[in-house]
């Protein structure tokens, strides 16, 4: 027959799997501190030794990382997704940063489809409130924190979707373009009509969300990365030509 005795679970590995379905959900994310062993413990309620065991195993696994003095944090496990000599080809190869462009259209479409569809309304609720905070950023003309809204606001996107293969994925990619790797997300904040255009096709996405529209958030999404292709192109041909201008100049200038 092919049944076994019912044993009851060990209380470490219902930590276990406690803490691995929040990383996997991306609940916890890379580089953040868990609260004390104390803490912890009594919000789990199960005894230190249960939890220091699940805590070991969940290091060994390297899905944890111990640092002296600090705690216990979620490992950097999105270090590993790229290479260092593939992140370094990305960033020194400018058909990466158009490729990179597609694949988001076509993964953050899909994305913002499922969101509509299957988000929750407290998925919803978080976009919003994200959204509401770009809006405020936007009066204040800060591009750094415009930038960083901006990747916020789309990863919340890719969390309502609840793929979690996705979500890991795109969190990795994210990461690689909070470090500048494929542009400088700034520059695309510093000119008044970039940004004002910006907010508005965020609005678009937000609306659509909000309102549960699957086939409008996708056209939104689409239609936004597609203006962000467009805004690099030309910024690059831009810097091409100011190139070639400034030895214009220096050539004029000694004749």
């Amino acid at each position: 027959m092919p049944f076994e005795p019912v044993q009851q679970e060990k209380l470490s590995h219902g930590v276990i799997r406690q803490i691995e379905s929040l990383i996997l959900r991306g609940i916890l994310r890379p580089g953040e501190r868990l609260p004390s062993e104390r803490e912890l413990s009594e919000k789990m309620s199960v005894s230190r030794p249960s939890l220091r065991e699940a805590l070991a195993d969940l290091q060994e696994r390297g899905l944890l990382a111990s640092r002296a003095g600090s705690g216990v944090f979620v490992a950097d496990v999105l270090g590993s997704a790229f290479a260092p000599a593939l992140v370094t080809l990305f960033a020194t190869h400018d058909q990466a940063v158009f490729d990179y462009l597609s694949f988001r259209r076509d993964m953050e479409g899909l994305a913002a489809e499922r969101a509509a569809r299957l988000g929750s309304d407290t998925d919803l609720k978080v976009i919003d409130a994200i959204f509401q905070k770009m809006e405020a950023a936007h009066q204040k003309r800060n591009p750094s924190d415009e930038a960083h809204l901006d990747a916020d606001f789309h990863l919340s996107i890719i969390e309502a979707s609840h793929n979690i293969i996705m979500l890991h994925m795109m969190r990795s990619m994210y990461e690689l373009l909070r470090e500048g790797v494929f542009y400088n997300r700034t520059i695309m904040f510093r000119q008044r009509m970039t940004r004002d255009n910006l907010l508005d096709q965020h609005r678009a996405i937000n609306k659509a969300l909000q309102a549960r529209d699957p086939a409008g958030a996708r056209t939104a999404v689409e239609a936004h990365l597609s203006f962000v292709e467009s805004a690099l192109s030309d910024q690059q041909k831009a810097d091409r030509n100011e190139v070639f201008a400034q030895k214009r100049y220096e050539h004029e200038a000694r004749r």
